[in-house]
Formats: structure tokens, C-alpha cells, sequence
């Protein structure tokens, strides 16, 4: 066991993370639903959602007989909702051809929808004990550090590097311990920002602290200028307070959520609906709120909500459905719905 392994192993025994949710009953359907949930999400914004997706679908069987709809209604504020509908997929997967056995070989996990190498790793190493080298984004940051090694590491050659490190590093016993020792030294001591080097097993050895690039490393992503694209939301509601949702095709954001009717300009969206801007009963029950930004990894979406109250529901005669809005977002809601969607609703209550 090399000296990093041996320091890190001592760190997490006194000061490492042992009671999280999936750490208990440990499974590895468990370990898996809190891997994936965790992919660019953190602990404490996952441990609620998890929590309640564990009471809802406590087997692969119960979640693989789920509907998509209770599912993501589940998954909804989480974001990145692919997650969600691979998850789905794939607890489909595991009950038709593993007889509802979550597979234990490498292989035949990183072949199901949403798995890459290290998640597999991780659901390997933490739930069955397998020596596997895991590179999340915590690890990265620990092992750039670390070694001192620039360079973006989403490109090949640098992320290459850093599995044979990875690999050197990882113990010959105590695979569980390790891996999840070397999450948690990147997720609460060697952190993005404010890293507590004065907590850090590593202190000595840690080459970025010796040279003084702890601040700079790892090297950032190169910067793109985010483009800005617009949707106009119709927001329908009738006299009964029910709003008027539509589910999103399953391709693409919010993928299989419930939302608004989405267009791309004001005047398609008042189009749709048969409104002239020169009638005065537009102007009368239109409503135009002001409008706010939601940010995606590659884009920021501005969205300008358009309310029309008091709409006949048999004036409506597209493909949805009528919701009561009071319904929407709570813990019993069994439609998924984009956060955007959520605050909208939210700002409607009296």
C-alpha cells in the first residue's frame, strides 16, 4: 500500500464520512441509485431526494414497474433528468435479462444506460468490495492536486494520466474504504473552492500545495461564451385553478417532465391560441410577467411567462392535461416538472 493510500485510510477512519444514507442496509441497487444521483450533484442536495426515491422504490422490481411519470416526479428540482430515465431504463434492463439482480462484473454494469467506468467502479468497489479505480470529478481534483498535473482533464491525454494514477493509487485491500475515502477528502478538505489544505492528510506531500498552484489547479475547462436562446410559456388556467401542462417529448431538456406549452416567439404563442394583439379582450386577460433566465451547462434559456386566467377548458384542444396547480410540486405530485415550471406555479398561489 503506498503512502498516499495508507495516510488517506487513516484520514477517513477518524475523520471520514460513515453514516450517509446508502452506507446503510448497504446494496449495490443502493450504492447505485446514490451513485448516479451524486453525478454533478452534491451530498447534501442529494440525501433528501435520495431518501424519499428509496421509500418509493426500495427494490430494482419496484422501480423498474414504475411508471416514467413517477419516476422523474421524484427526480424533479434534482436536474441533469436523463439520469432519472436511465436509471428507469435500466432497472427495466436488470429485471428482463439479470432476473432483477443488480450484475455484478464490471462488463455487463458499464453496459447499462447512463454508466460510465467510474460510476461502475464506485458501484463496484463501495457495495462487493472489488479493487476498482474510480475518476469522478472529486477524485480528479484530488489527484491534479496532488501530482501537480495541468491541463484540462476532460481532454483524452490528461484524463488517461489520471486513470493510471488513479489506478497506481487504489490499495490492494480496503477497496470500499478507499474509494469512498478519496470521494470524501475531495468533497469536504480538498475542495474547488477554499480548499482546507491545514486538514488535508497530504499536507506534506501534496505537490500543488509545495509550488503553490492549489488555487489554480485543476486547470479550468476552457471558457466558452454561453449562447442565450428564448421560450415564451403559456401559462393556461382555468376557473377551476387548474393550469394546463404538456409533457415534453423525451429527447432534449426536462425530457419526459411536465411544462407549459413553450414557444419561440410572443407572437407564436399568441397564434396558437387564435389571439390578435388588436383585440381588446387580449389585452384584458394576457398577462405578461417580467422575465427571468434559467442556466443550463451549454446555454441560458430566457423564459418570458404569458398567463391568460379563466381560459374554457373545451377551448383547449391540444395534446396535455388539466392539472390542479395547488397539487403541483408537493411531495404526493405525480407528475415530473422542470424547476422553471415549479417557480411559475409558485408565483400563481394566492
Amino acid at each position: 500500500m503506498s503512502s498516499f493510500s495508507k495516510k488517506l485510510l487513516q484520514w477517513f477512519d477518524q475523520y471520514g464520512r460513515h453514516d450517509l444514507p446508502w452506507q446503510q442496509q448497504m446494496t449495490p441497487y443502493r450504492v447505485w441509485v446514490s451513485e448516479i444521483m451524486l453525478q454533478q450533484t452534491q451530498v447534501k442536495t442529494v440525501i433528501p431526494y435520495y431518501e424519499r426515491f428509496m421509500r418509493s422504490f426500495p427494490t430494482i422490481e419496484a422501480l423498474a414497474s414504475a411508471s416514467q411519470e413517477a419516476v422523474l416526479s421524484h427526480w424533479a428540482g434534482l436536474g441533469y433528468y436523463a439520469r432519472g430515465r436511465n436509471l428507469h431504463k435500466s432497472a427495466q434492463y436488470i429485471v428482463e435479462y439479470h432476473q432483477g439482480v443488480f450484475p455484478t462484473k464490471f462488463e455487463n454494469i458499464v453496459a447499462l444506460p447512463g454508466i460510465g467506468r467510474s460510476t461502475a467502479g464506485a458501484i463496484l468497489s463501495i457495495a462487493l468490495n472489488q479493487r476498482m479505480p474510480i475518476l469522478d470529478g472529486n477524485v480528479k481534483r484530488v489527484l491534479s492536486r496532488y501530482f501537480a498535473l495541468e491541463g484540462w482533464t476532460g481532454e483524452r491525454k490528461n484524463e488517461q494520466v489520471l486513470w493510471q494514477k488513479a489506478d497506481d493509487l487504489t490499495p490492494s485491500k480496503r477497496f470500499n474504504d478507499y474509494t469512498q475515502a478519496i470521494m470524501d477528502l475531495g468533497a469536504t478538505v480538498c475542495t474547488r473552492s477554499k480548499p482546507r489544505c491545514q486538514a488535508c492528510p497530504m499536507i506534506k506531500t501534496c505537490l500543488a500545495r509545495q509550488t503553490d498552484q492549489v488555487q489554480s489547479l485543476p486547470t479550468p475547462k476552457p471558457k466558452k461564451l454561453k449562447p442565450i436562446k428564448q421560450a415564451y410559456f403559456l401559462i393556461l388556467e382555468n376557473t377551476q385553478g387548474q393550469v394546463f401542462l404538456q409533457q415534453r417529448p423525451q429527447k432534449g431538456i426536462w425530457g419526459g417532465l411536465w411544462s407549459f406549452p413553450e414557444f419561440d416567439s410572443r407572437q407564436a404563442c399568441l397564434e396558437q391560441i387564435k389571439m390578435d394583439e388588436s383585440q381588446a379582450d387580449v389585452t384584458q386577460s394576457l398577462v405578461e410577467w417580467d422575465s427571468f433566465r434559467h442556466t443550463f451547462s451549454h446555454y441560458h434559456l430566457e423564459i418570458f411567462p404569458m398567463v391568460v386566467k379563466s381560459v374554457q377548458n373545451q377551448a383547449i384542444q391540444w395534446e396535455g392535461q388539466w392539472v390542479c396547480r395547488q397539487s403541483l410540486g408537493m411531495d404526493e405530485a405525480t407528475l415530473g416538472l422542470p424547476a422553471p415550471t415549479t417557480k411559475l406555479i409558485k408565483l400563481m398561489r394566492p
